[in-house]
């Protein structure tokens, strides 16, 4: 039964190009479905997620990270009453938008579009949604129902200056970007913090990045461990890192259930409608958690993220990105056929059209690409 506040696909301001209801399944499951069969959604398998082009295969892709927070988003909706088809397709389509070798690669196209309007991966997530997927004979896009839109839209929350790209979807058809969104795409924008956080921290104890004794000197992991070891203590060190990870994500969950129903209630909105004006977000963390996994994030960065072992592959990921763009934009006909004949033929549409071509790579057709055109890539030979 889905409480008063769920988004009701009955209720939905329906698609942008009006289509034959479905026999068989409501318009948030349709859009789910869409989502998993689109082109974009596939070449998450070969994208970073914080490993480039890892070759180990225990280690997490764009891909894999998608499809777990879609399970937490699915878990939280249902403790909460929501509609889980609305959530679990905002958690899968949250990261379509995300370029080769991830940050690394977000931060060398924003650089190159510096004069264009810059570039995001949030953004750019709008646009292979609404144009750049093109599954119909008669219209660009996925053509999703407006509630999934918003809810990539607003991952963050509400926009006050949107990017071009968010600009161009919200001027073809308005998403109230000033509102927050839905509760169903406030829990999956939760889910995706507890997925990274939890997750990213298991692959760098994988590979021996993140030291136990750095996990011990943290707080809220210290407490993760000292509970795990209770419970177990005769584990070897392998299962009780599995152990860690499990209690934090657990209790990570569980306190935003317990969080986001109190505000819920204190709130009482009555309609989906009602959650977008309360004029605050009413899915999070209490705020003893918040902290913790802010220190979480903040440890993560430390410890992982600035890395010198990841450094040393991030840096000429992103270099390689960036003479990509260079010399294809010098040179449009390093394009393929069908991307060079739709070139515009001026800035800035022509430099976000090579973005576009750019973003859609994995990381092992961009390393193909910088060596067909430019030379031996520079990035290590044995990873990270």
């Amino acid at each position: 039964m889905s409480a008063p506040y769920a988004a009701h696909p009955s209720a939905s301001r329906g698609r942008l190009h009006p289509q034959p209801p479905s026999a068989t399944r409501d318009p948030f499951q349709r859009d789910r479905d869409r989502i998993v069969h689109s082109v974009a959604f596939r070449r998450l398998n070969g994208k970073t997620q914080v490993f480039a082009a890892p070759h180990g295969d225990h280690y997490r892709v764009r891909l894999t990270h998608t499809l777990e927070v879609a399970q937490i988003a699915r878990t939280v909706a249902r403790a909460l009453g929501l509609n889980e088809d609305l959530t679990e397709a905002c958690a899968l389509a949250h990261d379509l938008g995300h370029p080769p070798f991830g940050h690394a690669g977000e931060a060398a196209l924003d650089a190159a579009l510096a004069d264009h309007g810059g570039w995001d991966h949030n953004g750019h997530t709008l646009r292979v949604v609404t144009l750049l997927e093109t599954p119909y004979p008669d219209f660009d896009g996925l053509n999703l129902a407006w509630e999934t839109l918003e809810g990539l839209a607003k991952h963050n929350g509400p926009v006050a200056a949107p990017g071009w790209a968010l600009a161009q979807a919200d001027a073809l058809w308005p998403l109230d970007l000033a509102t927050w969104p839905s509760l169903e795409a406030q829990v999956a924008a939760l889910a995706d913090d507890i997925a990274y956080d939890c997750h990213d921290l298991d692959d760098g104890l994988r590979a021996g990045l993140i030291r136990i004794d750095a996990v011990l000197a943290d707080p809220f992991l210290a407490d993760c461990h000292a509970a795990a070891r209770a419970c177990f203590p005769s584990a070897p060190p392998a299962r009780l890192q599995a152990e860690l990870i499990r209690e934090a994500l657990g209790r990570m969950v569980v306190d935003l259930i317990a969080e986001t129903r109190a505000r819920i209630s204190a709130a009482e909105p009555v309609g989906a409608d009602a959650v977008r004006h309360v004029g605050q977000p009413l899915a999070g963390f209490s705020p003893a958690m918040a902290t913790a996994e802010r220190g979480l994030k903040a440890f993560l960065y430390r410890h992982f993220y600035h890395n010198p072992a990841v450094v040393r592959v991030t840096e000429p990921a992103s270099a390689c990105i960036a003479a990509l763009f260079a010399r294809q934009h010098a040179d449009p006909a390093l394009l393929p056929p069908e991307w060079a004949a739709a070139l515009p033929p001026a800035d800035p549409d022509r430099a976000r059209h090579i973005a576009d071509y750019i973003a859609g790579m994995t990381d092992r057709f961009a390393i193909r690409e910088y060596e067909r055109i430019i030379g031996p890539a520079p990035l290590p030979a044995d990873g990270f």
